[in-house]
């Protein structure tokens, strides 16, 4: 797969918009915005937006359809799928849905250097995500609430997914929480002294 057409969430998005009909960039934003899936997508600064869209337009998946301008607004350029772009999205959709990756999240990479803080310092963080993961999971479930009526479920899988995930983090969260809170999880910095001297004075 060529460089520029390497798979990213908001290219995706364009693409699965494009499928639809033609649209210039402001609109793009909005509806990814209106129907929630800024969520799951960063569209927050246009000019990443423009970004991607310059490389799906260089890579051949979409064209400029027309050029147009209302009174009240600037110009705008508005485009399209190509051919190749029309049938290109669904293998990239297939793709991306059928193939797991591991995407380097922060939260793991927190966690292997946990130990610094000691366990205090782990339980205040901890105990603080917690909170969050709760809060997000209530917003997460209104949402689904809100919209199970008037939405195919389909159009709401994202958001089922983030449900998931994010109760399945909180339970992990609460465990760890709970461990460090009775003792039985807990470590001092002389328990990772010795193998970080054996790793300091190895010479390769």
């Amino acid at each position: 797969m060529p460089t520029q057409r390497r798979p990213s969430p908001l290219g995706l998005a364009v693409l699965c918009l494009l499928h639809g009909g033609p649209l210039h960039p402001y609109r793009m934003q909005r509806l990814l915005k209106e129907w929630g899936k800024d969520q799951v997508i960063n569209v927050g600064q246009r000019s990443s937006l423009y970004k991607t869209i310059g490389r799906l337009s260089e890579s051949g998946l979409i064209s400029v359809r027309q050029t147009e301008r209302a009174q009240q607004y600037p110009e705008r350029t508005v485009y399209e799928l190509t051919p190749e772009g029309r049938e290109f999205v669904l293998q990239w959709l297939a793709e991306m849905l059928a193939n797991h990756r591991n995407e380097f999240p922060t939260f793991p990479a927190a966690l292997s250097f946990a130990m610094l803080l000691g366990p205090d310092g782990v339980l205040v963080a901890l105990r603080k995500r917690s909170e969050s993961l709760h809060a997000s999971a209530t917003e997460l479930r209104a949402a689904l609430t809100e919209y199970a009526s008037g939405v195919p479920r389909a159009a709401l899988l994202e958001t089922e997914y983030q449900l998931a995930i994010t109760e399945a983090e909180l339970r992990w969260v609460k465990q760890i929480v709970d461990e460090l809170a009775d003792g039985s999880l807990t470590w001092t910095d002389e328990d990772f002294a010795g193998a970080a001297e054996a790793y300091l004075a190895d010479p390769c």
